[in-house]
């Protein structure tokens, strides 16, 4: 069984200078994408459930919970489970009980004392229930109402603050990334990122990371970035490949078996390339191609 806490896995890479890659997954093709490219790469990795993933499976955190455990757990590369951009409370208590190690606890729209305040308040919980908890501070864009303006990206003082009057064990950073971004296109900020890494004193998460260069991924984990978030890149994968397949369907077939195994085919190529590009980055070298 190689089911893992994901404080084992985080730990591990921060101590090894290397960044853990964390896939953020819907059904259930998408999970089996991830751990086929984890166990071909031999890359320990986070499966990862957002809330907005949980509604679309009608609220019901359990059994997505149980198909993601028994596929780690049938697997020899570790891997753990982490619980993204929680605001619901109710889900954030049935987290240690579905078999998660780890939970992104999100007050980023909060005003900051508030955040600092319902952070807090998380991270107690998790804590007192063997949780690792993430959180933000700043905007990364990219959901409804967001708008990644420089103003937006997370200051240095304010986060060494935060991390001390939350507690909390992972940061997510606003660096020049966002959500949902279907091109290779962001910028990060890397001057920044080396700054929030001296000051928060804990493991640095980029989320938005599907819209992030290669060559951008390998030089944000040298300045510092440990946690690197995907999501996006395996829905693109997943929605070109059953385009392209329905495309050259006849309508009288309605089996949906073969375009959803081009699908996972697909995004397993993407997961595949990514841990690629991450395996041949370290914290504090420069960026190798």
């Amino acid at each position: 069984m190689t089911l893992v806490p994901s404080a084992r896995l985080l730990g591990a890479a921060r101590a090894g200078g290397r960044a853990l890659p964390a896939f953020n997954v819907i059904t259930l093709e998408h999970a089996e994408a991830v751990v086929e490219a984890a166990e071909a790469a031999g890359a320990p990795l986070l499966l990862q459930v957002s809330q907005n993933a949980v509604a679309h499976h009608g609220g019901r955190l359990a059994p997505l919970a149980a198909a993601l455990a028994a596929l780690a757990r049938a697997t020899p590369v570790p891997l753990g489970l982490h619980l993204d951009h929680v605001t619901d409370r109710d889900l954030l208590r049935e987290a240690p009980g579905a078999g998660f190690g780890s939970v992104m606890y999100d007050g980023s729209r909060l005003p900051y004392a508030a955040n600092v305040a319902a952070t807090a308040d998380a991270v107690a919980f998790g804590h007192a229930h063997g949780l690792l908890v993430e959180s933000e501070l700043g905007r990364v864009g990219g959901k409804p109402g967001d708008a990644h303006l420089p103003g937006v990206r997370t200051d240095p003082g304010e986060a060494a603050s935060f991390v001390r009057a939350t507690r909390v064990d992972a940061l997510a950073v606003a660096v020049g990334s966002s959500h949902a971004m279907t091109e290779r296109s962001a910028v990060l900020d890397h001057p920044l990122i080396g700054r929030l890494r001296a000051a928060a004193g804990v493991p640095l998460v980029l989320h938005g990371s599907s819209g992030v260069p290669d060559e951008e991924l390998r030089r944000a984990v040298a300045a510092g970035m440990t946690k690197i978030n995907f999501g996006t890149a395996l829905n693109t994968a997943l929605t070109a490949a059953v385009r392209a397949r329905l495309a050259a369907t006849p309508p009288e077939r309605v089996d949906p078996r073969p375009w959803l195994a081009e699908g996972r085919a697909a995004m397993r190529a993407a997961v595949e390339h990514l841990l690629g590009v991450l395996a041949t980055a370290r914290h504090g070298t420069a960026a190798r191609g």
